[in-house]
């Protein structure tokens, strides 16, 4: 293995990545809102042959710029996926990306650790990166972020590189290329991070970079002019096509993410702090120590990543709306001085402590109890549902999901293995830490794959098994009263349909047309003339037109 590890790395973690990230992409559907509205912004696309602008409902969505989407787009071509020659399931195609992505991400922090600081620093940052949770979890998901952190990630590190030389004029280009690609994935945020870090990363290194600070600022403009103009040039096709009113929509709408607490995502200003030690356990405990600007660690990759870090969880701990991806940025730095800490205490520079096992015991055991929790309530879902006062999510528990009782096991066995590998005779060991690393991939893998389909159950199955039940019929459906993409991707819905308001005021119409809502809708919804009740199930309703 060793030999193996050392003449073929990049086969290695390829191969690694995959047995991680792949098998159960399709193990459920997608989720709303995010992932199915991008699945369906890509469908889209295919349907209409306009891969230049992004749409939802066939409608232009000015929300998001078109990379991640391109790329799901591809899969979905690449998988046949809307044919009766599909290869995977839609759910398989729409998330693969991320999954190379990840696979990407992994060869990524291989190779910059290798060059900067040895081999094996390169394997234990993909290592640590692998373990954590979230980074896990989203590498199989259908979300933007991990694309849209890979490339800012490879922005810092390319100007990184500049500024150890200024005199290689092409590492300020890649950064601006990266940063520009960034922005193409999910707009200015990407540029708006860099430029902070770089002038962070300025301001404490001020003395050191004076003698070079002129070549360094025209290194800085030409990099972020040319993500500029990366992003510009796509976003002028847009105006060509729809007007300045796009272009004024978009940014009302990134302004608004930064001042309100969008679509009810308004958090405590600690959400993220508590989101990162939770979400990126365990390299999350090990990192703690080597993030404070004091710490001992005075490379300059290292100050760079420290930054990162600080800018990317002080910023969006200031801004209004706070969702878990948000700080998803902060993970390559978390992982990269856990793998920092591995690293030297693998060499012996660095002894195990008494308070890093209370840290790792305490959050380790609350996050097995939340997740052996989660199967527990649904096993008992009849017994807790009268105690919850929204009819909606009372609803929803009505569900039939099958529990076979011993889900809740992941949860504790993960609680065992945390003990046992901490609370053993004698020092923690690297090893021991690598083991408990190790077991906690195979458990999310295992909780992805068994408990996750079945919490969807709960939340959204109900609908989208209607919506498949009328793939390809000649029929209307629409959601009423609330937010949903659900319907526009698993119904296939096509092109040139009516609106749901011009359906459901229609006094008559062409075919039949179906209304979805949720128990809780407002009565001039559910008791529209214009509407037959068919039947209520698991939280929601379903209706027919006259």
């Amino acid at each position: 293995m060793i030999k193996f590890l050392q003449h073929r790395p990049y086969l290695f973690w390829t191969l690694v990545g995959a047995l991680v990230y792949i098998p159960f992409l399709g193990a459920s559907h997608l989720f709303d809102w995010d992932e199915i509205n991008f699945a369906e912004s890509a469908r889209e696309m295919i349907v209409s042959g306009d891969y230049v602008s992004v749409q939802i409902n066939f409608l232009p969505f000015w929300e998001k710029p078109p990379m991640f989407i391109w790329l799901q787009a591809l899969s979905f071509l690449l998988f046949s996926t809307f044919t009766d020659q599909a290869w995977v399931s839609m759910e398989f195609a729409a998330r693969f990306p991320n999954a190379v992505i990840g696979i990407a991400t992994l060869c990524t922090v291989y190779t910059i650790g290798k060059k900067h600081f040895s081999e094996t620093f390169g394997h234990l940052w993909a290592f640590a990166y692998l373990a954590a949770i979230t980074p896990h979890v989203y590498a199989s998901s259908g979300i933007i972020d991990p694309l849209f952190n890979l490339f800012i990630f490879l922005g810092i590190y390319f100007f990184a590189e500049y500024v150890a030389d200024s005199n290689r004029l092409k590492h300020a280009i890649f950064a601006g290329l990266m940063i520009g690609l960034g922005m193409l994935t999910k707009g200015p945020v990407a540029l708006l991070l860099w430029g902070l870090s770089l002038l962070v990363f300025a301001l404490l290194q001020f003395k050191n970079l004076k003698p070079q600070l002129g070549r360094l600022i025209f290194g800085a403009c030409l990099a972020g002019l040319l993500a500029c103009l990366i992003f510009v040039s796509w976003y002028g096709m847009i105006v060509m096509k729809f007007g300045f009113g796009i272009i004024e929509d978009f940014f009302a709408y990134q302004i608004r993410l930064l001042t309100t607490g969008d679509a009810g995502h308004g958090q405590p200003f600690y959400y993220h702090a508590l989101v990162l030690l939770f979400g990126c356990f365990p390299i999350s405990i090990l990192a703690l120590g080597r993030l404070g600007i004091g710490a001992r660690s005075k490379h300059p990759f290292s100050i760079w990543m420290r930054v990162l870090f600080w800018v990317v969880l002080i910023l969006f701990s200031l801004v209004k709306t706070k969702i878990v991806h948000y700080s998803s940025m902060c993970w390559l730095p978390l992982s990269f001085f856990a793998a920092h800490v591995l690293t030297d205490w693998k060499s012996g520079n660095w002894t195990w402590s008494r308070p890093y096992t209370i840290g790792m015991s305490v959050v380790g055991i609350l996050f097995g109890l939340i997740l052996a929790a989660v199967p527990y309530l649904g096993e008992h879902a009849f017994e807790f549902s009268p105690m919850i006062q929204d009819v909606f999510v009372q609803g929803n528990l009505q569900a039939p999901v099958e529990w076979s009782g011993w889900e809740k096991g992941i949860g504790l066995v993960w609680i065992a293995v945390i003990a046992y590998f901490l609370f053993r005779k004698g020092a923690v060991k690297p090893m021991q830490m690598f083991y408990l690393m190790a077991s906690g991939v195979l458990m999310i893998m295992v909780y992805m794959a068994i408990v996750v389909p079945k919490i969807e159950g709960y939340t959204q199955a109900t609908p989208i098994d209607f919506y498949v039940s009328k793939v390809g019929q000649n029929v209307y459906i629409e959601t009423v009263g609330f937010k949903s993409f659900a319907h526009l991707l698993y119904f296939q819905k096509p092109s040139g349909s009516p609106s749901g308001e011009t359906l459901l005021e229609a006094k008559q119409v062409d075919r039949p047309a179906f209304f979805v809502m949720k128990v809780d809708a407002e009565e001039k919804f559910k008791y529209h003339p214009n509407l037959i009740f068919i039947k209520e199930e698991n939280g929601f309703l379903f209706y027919k037109h006259r």
